[in-house]
């Protein structure tokens, strides 16, 4: 048998060395050639089910909300008025349509983000009201808004609804926004709020034979802050409207329950406040309130209107959460009763009363998805009045 020559064995050995070299360093960690393994965060994540909700992007820009929890704030109040705010998940039953429910989540509610629209009546019933209302306005903002969790909306109506102020943690913002608020000018029929083509079904024909001299549309101010301003902030925000007004509403094309329906649709809650020249509504406002979980308050001089807004302030901050998702999972767009009760027998003998909207509607579910910059729609008109007459 003939070998080859040694020059060519050299090199077939020197190449085998090279090789076993290069594999020793890929199967040893501590070589030092060797690329760091990927840390957890690195790490590739496995595949996610798709009956599952997406993570929120690291950059925030959209974040998949699970629609499935329905989601109830209520206050808690002793005989004596005090707000109660030491109670547990196991102190409580939430019930719907009389059947108990399994809670999810208890929690109190005063680091949650706020997102509160002001509602300002400027019809003529307002004239000599109206300056105490805005200076009792800017007080409430600076003792609620937190700048760095919290934004406020400022909204003036009559026939129409003005934005004069979006959402925004900007208090300054806020107060030159209610400086602007002003007495409306006499309405005249091209003035009034007009709905999209899609909401036409619900809309009440005959606004046009009413007196627009100083009209109110209350509820259509409020339908629309629900609708285009308060549904559109995140979902973990507790969402409020403080209304403003007389309660006499005069050229709303919707009626209340379509302004009710918006407001439970949006899980927002109203606090009225009656106040006007002369007579009001209470009966509405109190409705209106009571239905999504708020109060209503009459106050008789501008004492008394503080202390609603300081009684309004300590609600939002004593508030508590309560998340199920529930047992009948159909959602065939009915209204769902809801019931809060007390099953600690101490507290029962307490006499507590607890604050809570009655109900929801069981929309069709569909997982959502929010933008963190929103881009606002363009029902709510948004131009400045036109200068006043000389």
């Amino acid at each position: 048998m003939k070998f080859f020559d040694k020059p060519f064995v050299k090199t077939i050995a020197i190449a085998l060395i090279a090789t076993l070299l290069l594999a020793s360093f890929a199967i040893h960690p501590g070589a030092q050639a060797q690329t760091p393994a990927p840390t957890p965060q690195q790490a590739t994540p496995p595949p996610q089910k798709t009956n599952e909700p997406a993570a929120q992007d690291d950059d925030g820009e959209v974040e998949i909300v699970e629609t499935n929890l329905v989601n109830v704030l209520f206050n808690a109040v002793d005989k004596n008025h005090r707000f109660v705010t030491t109670l547990r998940q196991e102190d409580v039953q939430i019930f719907e349509n009389n059947e108990p429910q399994l809670i999810s989540l208890f929690q109190r509610e005063t680091d949650l983000p706020l997102s509160l629209a002001i509602l300002v009546d400027t019809s003529g019933s307002q004239e000599n009201t109206l300056p105490d209302e805005k200076a009792a306005a800017r007080i409430f903002i600076d003792s609620v808004i937190r700048p760095d969790k919290d934004q406020a909306a400022i909204i003036s109506f009559s026939g129409d609804a003005t934005v004069e102020q979006d959402l925004t943690n900007n208090r300054v913002r806020l107060h030159v926004a209610l400086d602007r608020v002003e007495m409306a000018e006499p309405a005249k029929k091209d003035q009034i709020f007009v709905y999209e083509q899609e909401e036409k079904e619900n809309q009440q024909t005959g606004a046009e034979n009413r007196g627009l001299q100083g009209s109110t549309a209350i509820w259509d101010a409020i339908w629309a802050t629900a609708t285009d301003l308060l549904s559109q902030t995140p979902p973990r925000t507790r969402r409020a409207i403080i209304l403003l007004s007389d309660g006499v509403d005069t050229t709303s094309r919707l009626k209340r329950e379509g302004a009710i329906e918006a407001v439970v649709g949006a899980n927002a809650v109203v606090y009225a406040i009656g106040i006007g020249d002369a007579d009001f509504d209470e009966g509405a406002l109190k409705k209106i309130s009571e239905r999504t979980g708020g109060r209503a308050f009459f106050p008789e001089d501008e004492a008394e209107l503080n202390l609603a807004f300081a009684q309004i302030q300590q609600e939002l901050r004593t508030q508590y959460l309560i998340s199920y998702s529930p047992i009948n999972k159909a959602r065939d767009n009915t209204f769902r009763q809801l019931k809060i009760d007390l099953v600690n027998r101490e507290l029962r003998k307490e006499k507590l009363k607890l604050t809570y909207r009655n109900g929801y509607f069981a929309r069709a579910p569909a997982p959502v998805s929010v933008k963190a910059e929103r881009t606002p729609k363009a029902r709510l008109p948004r131009p400045r009045r036109p200068p006043k007459k000389r």
